[in-house]
Parts: structure tokens; sequence; C-alpha cells
């Protein structure tokens, strides 16, 4: 499979580790880059726009769409459930432009075995206490919970072996700017250059 000139950037975190701040700063900061739109069959909350937040399908279609091998990466969640469609990222990938998809280590490591050039990046809270600290700043969740939360930060933080960057989202500027260094440098590489650049490079050496 060639590698396209766009990369796919599938970034994973633990809840409260500030992934979706960060993906958010990135792409007001970066050109040519965005987050990819998953299918769902859960209902549509206000505010919500469709083929914006989500693309919401019925079940059965989405069933089909799992048979027909329509997604990169599918999960259930609960009684609902999500995906990401192959045809959308390839598409955007073909046209030279990159994609975020923000998923937990299990959708990952699907996605790892259909697309092996997808670059992988883990984020990472600076510790526990500050982890906890900002879970419990949210104001939303009991104790309980805030439990459940950080147990499952563990089990999803035991995965960063199979990433390949890690960020540590401490000092968030620092961390925007490690971010987007491993957008910019992976725009750089041969193989995308050299497809950017055709005529260019045909141009200096005629």
């Amino acid at each position: 499979m060639k590698e396209p000139a766009g990369t796919l950037f599938v970034i994973s975190a633990p809840s409260g580790a500030g992934k979706t701040s960060l993906v958010k700063a990135l792409l007001e900061k970066t050109r040519g880059i965005g987050v990819s739109v998953s299918h769902t069959t859960r209902l549509m909350r206000e505010g919500e726009m469709n083929g914006k937040d989500y693309h919401f399908v019925e079940k059965d279609a989405f069933v089909s769409m799992v048979e027909q091998g329509a997604f990169l990466e599918h999960a259930q969640v609960f009684d609902n459930y999500y995906g990401t469609a192959v045809a959308n990222i390839e598409d955007k990938l073909n046209q030279g432009e990159d994609v975020i998809l923000e998923i937990d280590w299990q959708g990952a490591a699907q996605v790892r075995k259909q697309l092996p050039y997808a670059v992988n990046i883990f984020i990472l809270p600076p510790s526990q206490a500050a982890l906890e600290e900002r879970l419990r700043g949210r104001g939303q969740d009991s104790d309980e919970i805030i439990a459940r939360r950080m147990r499952d930060a563990k089990s999803e933080t035991s995965h960063y072996s199979e990433y390949d960057y890690l960020v540590v989202n401490d000092d968030f500027e620092k961390a925007l700017i490690e971010l987007k260094s491993i957008v910019l440098a992976r725009r750089c590489r041969y193989s995308a250059q050299t497809q950017r650049l055709t005529a260019l490079l045909k141009e200096l050496l005629d």
C-alpha cells in the first residue's frame, strides 16, 4: 500500500490528560489538518450537527457498514455503536490533508492493523495527583466515578509502549509545541514531500 502524502495521527490519552484541549489548539494553529468525524448510532444531542460532530445513522445501517468492511475501527459503548469510516479518511490523506483520529488504545490497535503508516501519539498527564485534580476540577463527577476514571486511566496508560510518540501535558504550551512539531516533521518526510513538490523538483532538475 502506497503511503499517502497526508498523515493519519491517532491520538489517545486517559480522561483528564487534556487531549481534547490540545487537539483543539493544534487545529487553531495549524493549516491542512482536521479531525475525523465518526459514525454513531446514538441520538443527536442539542446543539450537535450531523456531519460535523458525528455522522448519525440507524443501528441497521451501522451493522451493514460493519459487514461491508467500511470501518477502519468500530466499537460498542453501552447501547451505542461508534466507528471510523475508511473512505472518509483515505480520501483526505490522498489529497495531502492530515487527519486526527481521537480514539482509545483498543481503537488504535485496530487502526494499526489496517493502516500501518498511521502515526500514534499518546498524551500523558504529569502525575496521578495532577490527573485526579483535573478530574475533580470539572465538578461533574462523584468520588465513585472519579475513582473509576483513575482506574481506567491506569489501564489506558499501560498501553503507552504501543505508540510512536509520548507527549506530557504538564505545561500546556510546551505540550502543544511538541504536538505541532510532530505534525510538521511528518510533513517534511521524503515520501510526502516528493508528492507535494513534484513540480518544484522537476523545475529544479530540468
